[in-house]
């Protein structure tokens, strides 16, 4: 595979990965109770699997599908190619590969070259009722890649589907594969002078399909918007056929069924290509810090930029705890700014050279009369050279047997105070209940002229059964999220672990119209069976 495969048992590559300082380590130990977990975790080659349960024949039609003929190139299953493609890269889906236990293991891995290939791999799955995982960079948080109730399923690795199709200069867009992973993708768009102007924190591994299919949110969401912003034309192979979408940026030739295939999650069919939207390299960046007293007055300075303007391209505020924790920047852990320095916003400007200037003094005119104090470019300029390093920060406290995990979700300004106040309590009381007190902390990162995102980062003690533990908080978060009228997700996706309170948040009649979607497309439901929706039951 030449594709690199981030580490099997955490995040990314294993060359960054840096262990705690000592002193954070105590800090943990005395103030929230975390202790080294009792065993190491096991080694690659100490993972056993279940035999797979496709039969030869099924093999045999499945190398026919990717013209294998030699075998064992494009059909995989050995062990290896099986673990790496097990489950995602939640903190559960790391518990568990760590612990050993792999009952989602795929079957196989299969790897098509062309939309053709996808096409006949879903033909052969339908007729032997194998289910298929589309599989791009492997980073789902959510359980997305995780089937429920099938007798045997392949993971569908896109990989080789990695190519720049074409860059319409005239319009301004680019036609790329759905297996081309984000930083491969910026820099054939780079070579031809353009940018996606998409990063988000998964961005060194995850994919172009990845991004449409779970409705990824970048880093400089303000200046760029979101990746299904981006989107003007999609492909996608179905059981049923091919799906051709996108005729012209807008269109009101009926309901716009790329949005029905943007945030599907491989339900409904397999991205093949994307045409998206591409801006020119800016010429220009600068990023700086700012403080304010409290995270409602910052939020409500941010909110002053985003319905007034002007907007930069990157726009997010931390919370007094991660503040005060530093953990913008993972390597300076513990070295933050003080407990009485309250709020740290983080905003990035990127343009033409000698055109951001002007949009920056507008800026800076609202955030010091909403009450900001500017702290020049250090805090910025930290954040922008560490905006990637989180993941690799998480696996550094599981290792020393802390709990980190992370949930998302959004809200109308309105509701934004509300939300805060439920989730962080919903998780402090239900932890703290376990014998388990976290340490809560939260960023605002994606923000429009209507509301805002909210971002939890969760640290506490494993407890004797970390996943079962975290699963009551998570699901008294879930609760509290759609009580206080957020959605379950802003940019993590559906998956299984949000599931059933996605199917509350849109009610009966939503999933109704899903499922219908679904018949249509995947009448034999071959595809990521149990992500996004239920299955209807037989009485149904």
């Amino acid at each position: 595979m030449e594709t690199r495969d981030m580490l099997w048992s955490g995040w990314g590559d294993p060359a960054k990965a840096t262990p705690l300082p000592e002193p954070v380590t105590g800090l943990l130990r005395d103030l929230l109770g975390v202790r080294p977990a009792d065993a190491r975790p096991a080694g690659l080659h100490e993972i056993t699997l279940a035999d797979p349960r496709l039969s030869e024949a099924d093999l045999a039609a499945l190398r026919d599908a990717v013209g294998d003929a030699a075998g064992g190139e494009r059909v995989r299953t050995d062990a290896e190619a099986r673990v790496r493609h097990t489950r995602g890269k939640s903190t559960p889906d790391l518990l568990r590969i760590r612990a050993g236990e792999t009952s989602d293991a795929p079957d196989a891995v299969v790897l098509p070259g062309s939309h053709e290939e996808v096409l006949a791999v879903l033909a052969v799955c339908t007729e032997r009722r194998i289910a298929v995982v589309p599989f791009g960079g492997g980073t789902s948080v959510v359980g997305g890649l995780a089937p429920r109730g099938v007798a045997a399923f392949v993971a569908l690795d896109l990989r080789r589907l990695d190519a720049l199709v074409e860059v319409d200069e005239v319009s301004r867009t680019a036609v790329l594969q759905p297996g081309l992973r984000a930083p491969r993708a910026e820099a054939l768009l780079n070579g031809r002078g353009y940018t996606l102007g998409h990063f988000p924190q998964s961005f060194e591994w995850a994919s172009i399909g990845g991004f449409a299919a779970a409705r990824s949110s970048g880093q400089a969401s303000a200046g760029y918007g979101r990746f299904d912003e981006m989107v003007v034309g999609l492909t996608v192979a179905t059981p049923r056929g091919t799906l051709d979408l996108g005729r012209a940026p807008r269109s009101a030739a009926g309901p716009d069924l790329r949005q029905l295939v943007l945030g599907s999650e491989g339900a409904f069919g397999v991205i093949t290509s994307v045409r998206v939207r591409i801006h020119p390299v800016p010429e220009e960046s600068a990023y700086e810090g700012w403080r304010f007293p409290s995270f409602e007055a910052g939020a409500a300075a941010l909110r002053r930029v985003a319905q007034d303007g002007p907007p930069p391209a990157v726009l997010r505020l931390s919370d007094e705890t991660e503040t005060m924790i530093g953990l913008a920047d993972p390597a300076a852990v513990g070295a933050g700014l003080s407990a009485a320095s309250g709020c740290l916003a983080v905003v990035g400007f990127e343009g033409a050279r000698g055109r951001i200037a002007e949009r920056r003094e507008k800026v800076r005119a609202v955030l010091a009369d909403a009450g900001g104090e500017p702290l020049g470019a250090g805090p910025g300029e930290k954040w922008e050279r560490g905006r990637f390093n989180a993941p690799y920060l998480r696996d550094a406290l599981l290792d020393v047997g802390a709990f980190a995990e992370t949930l998302e979700t959004a809200a109308f300004w309105a509701d934004v105070p509300g939300l805060y106040a439920a989730v962080r309590a919903a998780l402090t009381d239900t932890l703290g209940a376990a014998g388990t007190p976290p340490l809560v902390m939260c960023h605002i990162s994606h923000v429009y002229a209507t509301g805002a995102s909210l971002y939890f980062t969760v640290v506490s003690a494993q407890g004797e059964d970390p996943v079962a533990h975290w699963a009551k908080a998570k699901h008294a978060a879930n609760d509290a999220i759609l009580a206080a009228g957020g959605t379950i997700s802003h940019h993590h996706g559906v998956g299984t672990d949000h599931r059933d309170w996605y199917a509350r948040e849109i009610g009966p009649l939503g999933v109704d119209v899903l499922r219908a979607v679904k018949n249509g497309l995947d009448p034999a439901g071959i595809l990521n069976p149990g992500v996004l929706i239920t299955p209807a039951s037989p009485e149904e």
